[in-house]
């Protein structure tokens, strides 16, 4: 137990080796935490209230001011002693702001990360673990170069849209005054005091800024600086400043034992440091306090490796599991943008009832979302409340100039088990700040992240993605069609048939704009070939125009599927026709060529053969970027299990295996009349 070295590899997803099964503790605190109790549990540990026998273990948090408890009964009935801190990716908030729980635990019998009087299993990970392979190292490299893009840190309520000071300056990591991680750190008060009299006397020309710490800035913990130290060459930074435009900026970084002087490190600074936090002693740092005991030098990517691959047990609050780094960024990317995008609040305008309550889901949070039906007046309401608007896409009026930020929103592209025409709600979303991916008239956000480069790794996760759409035989609906008849033998060509009436038609059809005459301009292009019909199902249930008369079908389609999969027929077919339908998409991530009539969102990308109008501002795409653009960057998705905001693999595995609650009638009319009652939200929320 204690002094013990793990092995030089420690497999992901389980608590340290050695661990007694039953843990116990003795603070109320723990007893509450639910997240902590199944990430042991997940991990095979049991975790209890009250007092150990023999062969149990003892838990305690950190070096809390209740650890006193856990650390005498260990002491006195000779059971290990067991600490547990958060990860060092946490949450969108720090947990004394929201009770957010954490996304990553450290689970120490040796020591706990911060206290540098002795070791810690996280220390015995960086100075004994293998920390050369190259698989780990790769990972590591792909995983910094993501938490920089995305601007993710320990708390994430930061606004990457603010822009940090003017490049040059010395930055000065304050903290909350009385945290164990300084006292443990060999430091005091009186060390800030003299870090900033350390930054002042080694730079005389330059800016100081003075980095206030969140909880600081939010009135819940004091700080060691205030208004009183800025003056002359010295500001205190208060607003929420990514920490990664600040590091990027810098031209030094002093701290003390800040979790910001690790990510400096990640920077590429060598940060001069003033207590004896776990990233120092390793050759990365300039040690006003070296600790004789670290003699390995590492290099960044060792070092994040050992913190952040190794050490921590990571957990997937949607899929309920324990999991890798990878897995928790993916998480944490999709709820940072719902609450970067969704934290002013939004008025909405266009919505339907019954699509109100799922749109509270995605937009709802922190601010209740208000509904008002007519765009002009929920634009007044916007602008005088300082929220932005949301209207329904095909509801935007022509000409429409709204005062107040508007995003556009709009059913995504992997969308859900089953119809929005059967009340079926959404599991994803779009919101477009520029104009909406069917209207080919202006440019769309998504056409901005198509000609954009993509992201680190997104190329990898983009073909990942892809091949399990393909595997998984998954589309937008997801709907369970009758086996195929048998086609006859020919070159098969699919024509899909759409609502003549959509928004992505009355937008972004070429002169083609109906069944019928897309079916008469294949077969006339097309004289020898088999034709293939599939009518819309909106248009089969007699819910929406576009309806082609059996007879006006004759010599024109070979076959008509009425309700076959969609997906099973583009495994027949050698082609696909289409005006603009997401079909054609489809096909493409399934190798089958496509000819639009239309000017679908991917069309113009050199990836279609294009007989109508193409906007002049598209350009050249591959597959997996404008995948990435299609199905990661632009929509929004939400988890109807878990009932948070999520990456679109846990949609495909919601897709994949059904485990999606699905409204009967009973909850389409109670669907409806809380759609009604919603724009009343912000009277309770």
């Amino acid at each position: 137990m204690p002094g013990a070295i793990w092995p030089e590899t420690l497999p992901e997803g389980i608590a340290p080796p050695g661990l007694p099964r039953r843990l116990w503790h003795q603070n109320l605190s723990m007893l509450r935490n639910r997240r902590l109790h199944r990430m042991l549990a997940l991990a095979g540990h049991e975790l209890r209230f009250g007092f150990p026998g023999p062969g149990d273990g003892v838990l305690v948090w950190g070096r809390s001011p209740t650890a006193w408890r856990g650390e005498a009964i260990a002491a006195r009935r000779h059971l290990p002693l067991i600490r547990v801190e958060d990860a060092f990716l946490r949450s969108l908030f720090p947990g004394r702001a929201k009770g957010e729980p954490p996304m990553g635990l450290l689970i120490d019998p040796v020591g706990v990360h911060f206290d540098s009087s002795q070791p810690s299993r996280l220390e015995q990970i960086l100075s004994a673990a293998d920390l050369q392979d190259s698989n780990i190292i790769t990972r590591s490299n792909s995983a910094i170069a993501r938490l920089k893009h995305l601007h993710l840190s320990k708390y994430n309520n930061h606004d990457p849209a603010l822009t940090a000071p003017d490049p040059g300056f010395i930055l000065i990591v304050d903290q909350t005054r009385g945290d164990a991680a300084i006292r443990h750190a060999g430091a005091t008060e009186a060390t800030f005091r003299a870090m900033l009299a350390a930054a002042l006397q080694d730079h005389p020309d330059a800016r100081i800024v003075i980095r206030t710490h969140p909880e600081t800035a939010a009135n819940l913990r004091a700080g060691h600086f205030g208004p009183a130290d800025a003056g002359g060459r010295v500001t205190l930074l208060t607003s929420p400043v990514s920490p990664h435009h600040l590091l990027a900026a810098a031209a030094e970084v002093y701290t003390v034992s800040s979790q910001l002087g690790f990510e400096a490190i990640l920077h590429g600074r060598r940060p001069r440091v003033f207590g004896q936090p776990f990233y120092a002693g390793w050759g990365l740092t300039r040690d006003e306090q070296p600790l004789p005991r670290r003699r390995r030098t590492l290099t960044a990517e060792q070092l994040f490796a050992g913190t952040m691959l190794m050490a921590p047990l990571w957990y997937d609050p949607c899929r309920d599991r324990l999991c890798p780094l990878e897995t928790v960024i993916d998480q944490l990317e999709a709820e940072v943008r719902a609450f970067r995008q969704n934290c002013s609040g939004h008025v909405a305008a266009g919505m339907r009832l019954w699509k109100r309550r799922r749109l509270q889901a995605f937009f709802g949070s922190p601010k209740a979302l208000r509904f008002c039906d007519d765009p002009v007046r929920a634009d007044r309401l916007a602008t005088a409340t300082g929220r932005g608007l949301l209207v329904w896409a095909g509801k935007e009026p022509a000409d429409f100039k709204p005062q107040s930020p508007c995003l556009r929103v709009e059913d995504g592209f992997l969308r859900s088990r089953g119809l929005g025409a059967d009340l079926i709600p959404p599991l994803s979303l779009v919101a477009d700040d520029r104009g909406i991916y069917y209207d080919p008239s202006r440019p769309s956000q998504l056409d901005a992240l198509v000609s954009a480069p993509l992201p680190p790794e997104g190329r990898a996760r983009a073909e990942a993605l892809l091949a399990r759409l393909r595997d998984g035989g998954l589309s937008k609906y997801n709907l369970q069609g009758q086996p195929l008849p048998a086609l006859p033998k020919g070159h098969r060509i699919l024509v899909p048939g759409q609502v003549e009436d959509d928004a992505s038609i009355t937008k972004g059809a070429g002169l083609v704009r109906t069944n019928l005459g897309l079916l008469q301009a294949v077969r006339q292009a097309n004289s020898g070939a088999i034709l293939i019909y599939k009518p819309h199902p909106d248009v089969l249930a007699g819910l929406r125009p576009g309806a082609i008369p059996d007879t006006a079908l004759e010599g024109l389609a070979d076959i008509t599927v009425a309700k076959a999969d969609p997906v099973a027929l583009l495994a027949e077919v050698q082609e696909v026709w289409t005006m603009t339908s997401l079909l054609g998409f489809e096909a493409l991530i399934r190798g089958v060529p496509v000819t639009c009539l239309g000017a679908p969102f991917y069309a113009g990308r050199g990836l279609t053969r294009d007989l109508g109008p193409v906007p002049s501002w598209r350009g050249q795409a591959d597959l997996a970027t404008l995948a990435h653009a299609a199905l990661i960057s632009y929509p929004r998705y939400w988890d109807p299990v878990s009932r948070r905001p999520c990456p679109p693999e846990v949609i495909l595995d919601r897709l994949a295996s059904g485990t999606i609650p699905r409204p009967g009638l009973l909850n389409r009319l109670t669907a409806k009349a809380q759609g009604q009652f919603a724009s009343f939200a912000h009277l309770w929320r």
